[in-house]
């Protein structure tokens, strides 16, 4: 993640790992969730706040299960089932469920269904939001298979050549293993930054880099901006992977509709027939390297590929080329050490909710 998003040394508060965890799982199970639910949940959000992924950690995505869940937005205890399914695909429905808990659930079925096929391909309906992406792909990487995963949902990016928001920033995850080498893992939002990055900049009090925002009439912001004008907004305006035509924002835009397809379209779920903005849905899918040759030959191919990217020489001012995944390894490393650094905004949020839910509150 840009430095441009990441909380300031002089003011963070350094969170152990096992203590965040804690907490999360306690504010889970008092909003209803049951416990090896909530333990599930918090292991999503856990992977997101140790590898530096802080759009989709407890910073920002905690606060809004919350509240969705005390408006009855989210079923706590949801039943999961299968609606149709063959060899190698599914439909799952969520059961308006959280999709923390559903689509690792959802990536199991893939799995067992690449183990028996050679592939699992699984979408995803009446799911709530997923966290992140790089969590259900690497959970196929860590069983010797490539995964992929991808989740869409309201109205936040603008179409290239559009005046209003149309699709959702509709990230893209993919994950693939390796020998000594860690996975790669790429997981990013299909617009110039993910959305949740206009909050973390707010917070910080940061503006918007050029590009990365539309203006009122829909044309490509190239000046930047506060974020608070925009993190206020619930209809985000967001460009495309690109920001304009001459710079490809037709790819970012293109890539964003297969994301809706993907998930909304292939699971029917209610509301991708007309863009309504409260839809949402997922997908997942695995495939198993064994059913298409040596698994450690791959895997030490693989080693060879990552690690002559990681050698590339660099440009000046730079002193590591990385490939995607690999800043995640380092941060995830140093975070288990040091702890995770969040914003006191966010410490003065817990000690608030867990005050109200009459929880420990443990993180200073």
């Amino acid at each position: 993640m840009l430095e441009h998003f990441k909380v300031p040394a002089d003011i963070a508060v350094k969170v152990p790992v096992d203590r965040l965890r804690a907490a999360t799982e306690a504010v889970f199970q008092k909003c209803g969730v049951p416990q090896k639910e909530a333990e599930l949940a918090t292991d999503v959000l856990m992977f997101a706040d140790q590898h530096g992924i802080d759009t989709h950690g407890v910073s920002n995505m905690l606060r809004s299960y919350v509240s969705q869940y005390n408006t009855g937005a989210l079923n706590p205890d949801p039943t999961m089932s299968i609606v149709k399914e063959t060899a190698s695909t599914a439909l799952v429905d969520g059961g308006g469920g959280l999709g923390l808990m559903t689509a690792p659930k959802a990536m199991e079925i893939a799995i067992e269904k690449a183990r028996e096929s050679g592939t699992g391909v699984v979408s995803i309906r009446n799911s709530g939001h997923l966290g992140a992406a790089g969590y259900h792909a690497l959970m196929a990487a860590d069983q010797d298979m490539i995964g992929w995963c991808m989740t869409a949902g309201g109205n936040s990016m603008m179409p290239t050549f559009g005046a209003e928001p149309k699709l959702g920033t509709n990230p893209i995850a993919f994950a693939a293993p390796a020998d000594e080498e860690p996975p790669f893992m790429f997981d990013a939002a299909m617009t110039s930054i993910a959305g949740n990055k206009i909050g973390l900049a707010s917070r910080l009090g940061r503006p918007l880099g050029p590009g990365w925002v539309a203006n009122e009439d829909g044309s490509p912001n190239m000046d930047g901006g506060a974020a608070s004008n925009f993190a206020a907004n619930s209809l985000r305006t967001q460009l495309p992977l690109g920001s304009t035509r001459e710079l490809g924002s037709h790819k970012g835009y293109s890539l964003g509709v297969m994301v809706e397809i993907l998930c909304g379209q292939l699971s029917f779920a209610p509301g991708f027939a007309d863009q309504t903005l409260r839809r949402r849905a997922h997908f997942v899918a695995a495939y198993s390297i064994d059913a298409f040759g040596d698994v450690d030959e791959f895997k030490r191919n693989m080693d060879g590929m990552l690690k002559g990217l990681r050698d590339t020489k660099p440009i000046p001012g730079h002193d590591q080329v990385y490939y995607a995944g690999l800043p995640e390894h380092f941060e995830g490393i140093k975070r288990g050490k040091e702890g995770v650094p969040l914003h006191p905004e966010v410490i003065d949020w817990f000690r608030s909710i867990s005050a109200e839910f009459e929880i420990p509150f443990d993180l200073t």
